[in-house]
């Protein structure tokens, strides 16, 4: 199988497990949906027609350990609302491309502006609207609750739920590898 390349992991009959860990090793960046897999997979809209959103606290907490640990943090949706950008300057995501129709227009100007290559992107995806992406960035991830068609098609699947610690667990695995999380191995892996 050498020679392979899928989604950006080059296959090979060697061990799966020290392929991850090499993968994570090179990750310098996190980029993932809003809705799906910071906020979950719902919507709430108030009596007057507003949104609001939330996120897990622990999901919260590792966005400002990677960032604390030299990890660039995005998010990209093609919502754009007042609760949205409120949620994500309150929890410190310090790349914020809400609004836009083309999210492969924002990864490029992302890593335009961070100077990052597609081999230091890691992307987390929930649904279909996110396989361009996918098929552009080196460590794909979708969350447990990903819809089916991800499943063979991303480099590692979650333990966790969108909206409920598939953030943390990957700024996890990726700390941990890279020697910068000071708490202890992950337990899942």
């Amino acid at each position: 199988m050498s020679g392979i390349n899928y989604f950006g992991i080059q296959l090979s009959a060697g061990d799966a497990s020290e392929r991850l860990q090499n993968a994570l090793r090179q990750v310098r960046a996190l980029i993932f949906p809003l809705e799906g897999v910071l906020t979950g997979s719902q919507i709430t809209v108030n009596d007057r027609g507003g949104e609001s959103c939330s996120c897990n606290v622990r999901d919260a907490l590792a966005v400002k350990k990677a960032r604390k640990n030299g990890l660039h943090i995005a998010v990209i949706s093609e919502h754009s609302g007042d609760a949205q950008r409120n949620l994500l300057e309150k929890i410190g995501v310090e790349h914020v491309y809400l609004g836009y129709d083309s999210k492969m227009d924002a990864y490029e100007e992302f890593k335009a502006a961070c100077g990052l290559t597609d081999e230091d992107c890691a992307y987390i995806a929930d649904d279909i609207v996110d396989v361009p992406l996918l098929e552009k960035t080196a460590f794909t991830v979708t969350p447990i609750d990903g819809v089916e068609y991800l499943r063979n098609r991303v480099t590692y699947i979650s333990a966790y739920e969108g909206g409920k610690g598939c953030i943390r667990e990957m700024v996890e695995l990726i700390l941990q590898e890279q020697g910068k999380w000071e708490y202890g191995r992950y337990a899942g892996m």
